[in-house]
């Protein structure tokens, strides 16, 4: 099997670094298709989620069914999400492994002003293990690089 060298200068065989993107896309399709039972799939039972430079607050130790039902209840106004990554930078160590991407996220709700369209631009860090063969997120943290378009769009009517 062909391996490659990841940002650590480690070699990284070409089906494991595919097993770890997927999980990361997979979360972002579900995500976008309301999948929740795929999310819930991408998770481990317990996430340190650090979604501090847009909502504030401090990184937690979150249940990832908690996570889901935040995303559940805050993406239900949006008509359509839609998110998009690359730029994947992984790093393996055994059975853990840490993993970077950009991140574009749109949303978007038709809106009386006619500006029904916000866009999230960020870069995300991920931390996943590897149980059973399945590799899954056990730290999730979204760093905001700007946003643009309605700040309003999920309370606008």
């Amino acid at each position: 099997m062909m391996d490659i060298r990841n940002a650590a200068g480690a070699t990284l065989d070409l089906a494991t670094e595919r097993d770890i993107r997927d999980c990361i896309i997979r979360l972002f399709v579900s995500t976008d298709t309301r999948d929740w039972a795929g999310v819930r799939a991408c998770l481990t039972d317990t996430v340190r989620f650090d979604m501090t430079s847009l909502a504030g607050g401090a990184p937690a130790d979150v249940p990832a069914d908690q996570i889901i039902a935040g995303w559940t209840q805050g993406l239900a106004p949006i008509e359509s999400v839609h998110h998009q990554a690359g730029n994947f930078r992984i790093a393996v160590r055994g059975g853990e492994a840490d993993a970077f991407c950009y991140g574009i996220a749109l949303h978007y709700r038709r809106t009386g002003s006619g500006h029904n369209t916000r866009t999230f631009v960020g870069s995300y860090d991920f931390k996943l293990v590897n149980a059973d063969d399945t590799w899954r997120i056990s730290a999730f943290t979204f760093t905001l690089k700007f946003m643009d378009g309605n700040p309003d769009l999920e309370h606008d009517g």
